[in-house]
């Protein structure tokens, strides 16, 4: 009988289908990245999601971002995030958690429950808490560096971290995993450097972001990364290949 995954069973056979039907995977932020990668891991079948992200979808996210229109502004991204992905997969079985993700809401998951976790949050101090909970956990994760201040989408790879090079947010994420005893961690970079944002006033800055310049510290990047529409979310649909791929290896 044909069903909407019948394309996608064509290229990885039904056993593989059928693995994707049974796998649960935790998306963490569903914003320009997370947002696209959601879009695939549903479309490819994955049968329970969970989504974390405490964000509302703003003006300045209908760029890049996937859930943002102007009829959803100022609804909790995660909302928009399950009710898209149940309209795409009526029998997929989403969680959502409107929730911050930091070292001090990580108690409230249970890492082992996922058979894989995907980063695409953007504070350093939160993804070091995701790669040592899932780590913990044994739980495989894939990390999303930095996908502001870039403009060639054609420059990202897979790599483990610390085979990565360029990219300032890589380098500070090498730094404290070794620091912490992470020896592998599979990341989705960028080669491209990073360009310089040109200041605007009228946005505000925020503190510890992804993709800081040479020389400074993620933790005290003020200013607000520029981004467009079509780096962000190819980084995020390399993110939910990944996943699938592994998922049907394992």
């Amino acid at each position: 009988m044909m069903d909407q995954f019948a394309r996608t069973q064509l290229l990885f056979g039904p056993e593989a289908m059928e693995k994707l039907r049974h796998s649960r995977v935790a998306v963490f932020g569903v914003g320009g990245v997370g947002g696209y990668a959601v879009e695939a891991l549903v479309r490819s079948g994955i049968g329970t999601l969970d989504l974390i992200d405490h964000d509302r979808v703003s003006l300045t996210n209908l760029n890049r971002q996937l859930l943002a229109t102007h009829t959803t502004l100022g609804r909790l991204k995660v909302e928009l995030a399950a009710e898209r992905a149940r309209d795409i997969h009526p029998d997929c079985h989403v969680n959502i958690h409107p929730t911050f993700f930091l070292p001090d809401t990580r108690d409230q998951f249970d890492f082992s429950a996922f058979d894989y976790v995907i980063d695409a949050i953007d504070t350093v101090t939160g993804k070091l808490a995701l790669v040592e909970a899932a780590s913990a956990a044994q739980t495989p994760i894939i990390c999303c560096m930095g996908a502001g201040n870039k403009t060639d989408p054609t420059a990202f790879r897979v790599a483990d971290i610390y085979e990565t090079s360029v990219c300032p947010l890589a380098r500070v994420m090498r730094n404290e995993c070794r620091r912490r005893g992470i020896r592998h961690l599979k990341v989705v970079y960028s080669t491209e450097p990073p360009i310089r944002p040109l200041e605007d006033p009228t946005i505000g800055g925020q503190e510890d972001r992804v993709c800081p310049p040479e020389g400074e510290k993620a933790a005290r990047r003020k200013d607000i990364p520029g981004s467009t529409a079509f780096v962000p979310s190819v980084a995020g649909l390399i993110l939910a290949r990944e996943v699938v791929m592994d998922l049907i290896r394992a």
